[in-house]
């Protein structure tokens, strides 16, 4: 659908289809290679995420536009893309309306968990919306595995699921001005937008063109407490709970045991592994053009 819109609105159009995770970022480069002043990425967070990170690595000037065709969209949503079909998405195009946008970084080393154990396969990851640790990792594991439901849906029955059996994480979190948490937290995510887990305000304030980095930590309670505190994140009301801390910053360390397994976290969707028990996260302010309505 999308590439016969394109070929009617834009004329000829050069095109890949991804076959295998992680297709994205090596398609992406191609084409920035190859001279693309824009590059069209059809799908959710997790590919509008790897195309990102190869545009801001090549340093191109490249335009990234964003169809939505994936499951949880939040980045899409942040920046107000709420197309009613396909033909609106091809319009704003056309159009050629850009706003720039903030980036983050993940500056410590990682490698997407499918490709863990190899040492090529490690490095500093860009990303468009958030940076999460703990739950919602437990929640992209349990989702992997649905084969019926999709997009929101799909989200809040795995987050029920994991509500029960979730253990919980003990990360160390520090921002650059010094402020910071200890102890037992059943999530901690990074965001450079308001959305993430398919539609939760999880960070209210935030923009994606603000400069900064904005840390929610939901400290850890009961399966119904924990239960709440989902509910009262769904319409963003977590905020005036006790158990949530938001900081907004240019830069944070989160920290795990050093004695502990290898840190997991998920970048837009993805889940990486890092090379080390911190990880640094920063934000490049105005890093990247994107295509908007």
């Amino acid at each position: 659908m999308y590439l016969d819109l394109l070929r009617h609105y834009v004329g000829s159009v050069q095109h890949a289809l991804t076959r295998a995770p992680g297709d994205e970022a090596r398609l992406a480069q191609e084409a920035i290679n190859n001279g693309a002043e824009t590059v069209v990425a059809v799908g959710g967070d997790g590919t509008w995420g790897r195309v990102a990170d190869q545009i801001v690595t090549s340093g191109a000037g490249v335009r990234l536009a964003t169809f939505p065709s994936g499951t949880g969209n939040d980045f899409g949503r942040n920046l107000g893309l709420a197309y009613e079909g396909p033909k609106r998405a091809v319009r704003a195009l056309v159009a050629g309306r850009v706003r720039r946008v903030d980036v983050g970084r993940v500056a410590s080393a990682s490698a997407p968990d499918e490709l863990a154990g190899h040492a090529d396969n490690y490095r500093a990851r860009y990303f468009l919306n958030v940076v999460g640790f703990g739950f919602d990792v437990a929640v992209i594991d349990a989702a992997a595995g649905a084969r019926f439901l999709r997009g929101a849906a799909l989200y809040k029955l795995t987050a029920v699921q994991q509500l029960f059996r979730y253990p919980g994480i003990e990360p160390a979190v520090a921002s650059a001005s010094g402020a910071g948490h200890v102890g037992r937290h059943l999530i901690v995510t990074i965001s450079n937008g308001r959305f993430f887990g398919g539609g939760f305000p999880i960070a209210p304030g935030a923009s994606v063109d603000d400069g900064l980095l904005h840390a929610c930590l939901i400290k850890d309670a009961g399966p119904f407490r924990r239960a709440m505190l989902l509910s009262r994140a769904e319409r963003g009301h977590h905020v005036a709970e006790p158990e949530a801390d938001l900081i907004s910053d240019r830069c944070f360390t989160v920290r795990f045991p050093e004695a502990g397994p290898p840190c997991r976290f998920e970048i837009d969707g993805d889940v990486y592994v890092s090379s080390v028990p911190t990880v640094e996260v920063e934000v490049l302010r105005s890093a990247l053009e994107v295509i908007v309505p």
